[in-house]
């Protein structure tokens, strides 16, 4: 049976023995780890869609068509077939629509010299008779063209229909020609102005570059930011072809997705144009298939007025905009990231309270998928063995460092004075030590040697020539801290960083003029 623990037993205190070995190869095997570990980091982020914060945008859109028809109608006058050639412009198949939306026109049906007076109805299954029994006067059918006289006339022939009052001849129920008239409209191009405005950030900018080549069209991959788009290749980018859906009409979407990031080193606020098929494709089953609808032209003949009805297809263009703003800020002295949802103007960022959301868990659990074999360079002589945690003590303060800052660290903006308050951010929430006393800020945002293999991991044939190389590690740097500190990378991406890791990255990585552009203001 085990002893009786005695009573001086409870007054003994136990420790822990760190034996630390002087072994190259242990060594090289902690370091093989710890890049392996900041690699996962910079490359294998948790993706995490619940920390997006998405700003309604107001939105402006004016669009111009351009292009030429050549239309060939068949006609009937005075009993004789004729081919009649017709050359149509921006003002005969374009129609003004609300909202974000224009039209343009690829088919029609003409019905001639119509004028009000008595005539019989279109046959069909609902307005066929045989006496003026199956007739009621007054009666007025939704799917009707005119009141019921109560009368059963000759239609053509030995068919009867009953008598309307309308405008007459009766439009005839008859199918969209084809090919479409207006097939050629394929070729027509659109301008789209896309105005935007982020009022929560007082922010505006347009989609027409400055310098923008007018003669310019938009390709995918070749020329994206063009905002001149040719309708064939609209339909082309969805999988549709033009020819088929002009016959009968149709919807398309043209999807403007504006992803800004308004933070100072990698400001950029560019559209994304996208397109989507919006009615049913299924022209054959459905019941109302393609995209028409009917309007006049009237005239005055003999003192009678007549009118010209067009039953006429085409394509609605709807313009879909989206756009989104997010701002993140990290504390090392808070474990939760803060969410900057309010207008900034005015206030300085370390001031601005946000909204608090959990910090991402890193997954270390799957690193042996990242392929990496990579050594650090040998430890500098005087640098300690293993890295240290931040320090308690507060970092001696700078002359030049503002009263906001709360690391010793921080360094005056130099934007103008009416924006300053976007770059006034320390590391800490309350006065302490500055991360970038860290040697793992050292390790992780510093290091030369993992900047430059990071570099050259995205682009394998990268020349880091001597003018370059200094802007390249520096930007480098920057996303290694914002990857370091937010984790996601949908968070990352909007992050801030605080002065005195801006400072602390740009004395490691100096620029040779001195002036470095900071956060480029959209105000």
């Amino acid at each position: 049976m085990p002893a009786c623990c005695s009573c001086s037993d409870v007054f003994q205190y136990e420790t822990t023995k760190v034996t630390r070995i002087q072994s190259m190869n242990y060594g090289t095997i902690k370091w093989f780890f710890h890049v392996i570990v900041f690699s996962y980091v910079s490359f294998a982020l948790v993706s995490d869609k619940l920390y997006q914060r998405k700003e309604p945008v107001i939105s402006s859109v004016h669009t111009k068509v351009k292009g030429i028809a050549e239309v060939k109608e068949e006609i009937v006058e005075n009993g004789v077939k004729k081919l009649v050639h017709s050359v149509f412009d921006t003002a005969d198949y374009t129609f003004p629509l609300q909202g974000n939306s224009f039209f343009v026109m690829t088919n029609f049906l003409k019905t001639e010299g119509q004028e009000q007076r008595l005539c019989p109805e279109y046959p069909t299954r609902r307005t066929l008779c045989s006496s003026d029994r199956g007739c009621k006067k007054g009666w007025m059918d939704p799917q009707s063209k005119g009141i019921q006289t109560g009368r059963c006339v000759v239609y053509e022939g030995n068919r009867k229909t009953c008598e309307v009052s309308a405008w007459c001849p009766i439009e005839a129920v008859g199918e969209a020609p084809r090919p479409a008239l207006l097939n050629s409209a394929e070729n027509f191009t659109v301008l789209i102005k896309n105005n935007i405005d982020f009022p929560g950030h007082n922010y505006t900018t347009r989609n027409i570059l400055p310098g923008l080549n007018i003669t310019c069209t938009f390709h995918k991959t070749q020329n994206p930011q063009c905002p001149i788009f040719r309708l064939g290749d609209i339909f082309r980018e969805t999988g549709d072809n033009f020819s088929d859906v002009a016959i009968q009409g149709g919807i398309m979407g043209i999807e403007i997705y504006w992803d800004c990031n308004l933070d100072r080193w990698f400001h950029h606020c560019r559209p994304k144009y996208s397109f989507r098929r919006l009615d049913d494709k299924t022209t054959n089953v459905s019941l109302y298939p393609g995209y028409n609808f009917r309007y006049a032209k009237y005239y005055k003949e003999n003192n009678v007025e007549k009118r010209t009805l067009i039953k006429v297809f085409g394509i609605r263009f709807d313009i879909l905009v989206f756009g989104t703003t997010l701002k993140y800020v990290s504390f090392v002295d808070e474990s939760h990231i803060r969410m900057v949802n309010q207008k900034l103007l005015g206030r300085s960022l370390q001031d601005v309270k946000g909204q608090e959301v959990p910090r991402p868990a890193m997954d270390f659990t799957d690193l042996s998928k990242l392929p990496l074999a990579l050594h650090d360079p040998p430890p500098i002589p005087g640098q300690p063995g293993e890295m240290q945690p931040l320090r308690e003590e507060a970092t001696p303060r700078s002359r030049d460092s503002p009263v906001w800052c709360q690391c010793g660290s921080c360094l005056p903006s130099q934007l103008p004075k009416s924006h300053r308050c976007l770059e006034e951010l320390c590391c800490r929430k309350k006065p302490g030590a500055c991360i970038t006393t860290s040697e793992l800020f050292r390790k992780l945002v510093l290091s030369r040697h993992i900047l430059q293999f990071l570099l050259l991991y995205q682009e394998p044939l990268l020349a880091l020539d001597v003018d370059s190389t200094n802007s390249r590690l520096r930007h480098c740097a920057y996303r290694c801290y914002a990857t370091w500190r937010f984790g996601s990378q949908d968070m990352a991406d909007f992050a801030i960083l605080p002065s005195c890791c801006r400072w602390r990255i740009r004395k490691e990585f100096p620029k040779s003029e001195g002036q470095y552009s900071g956060f480029k203001s959209p105000y």
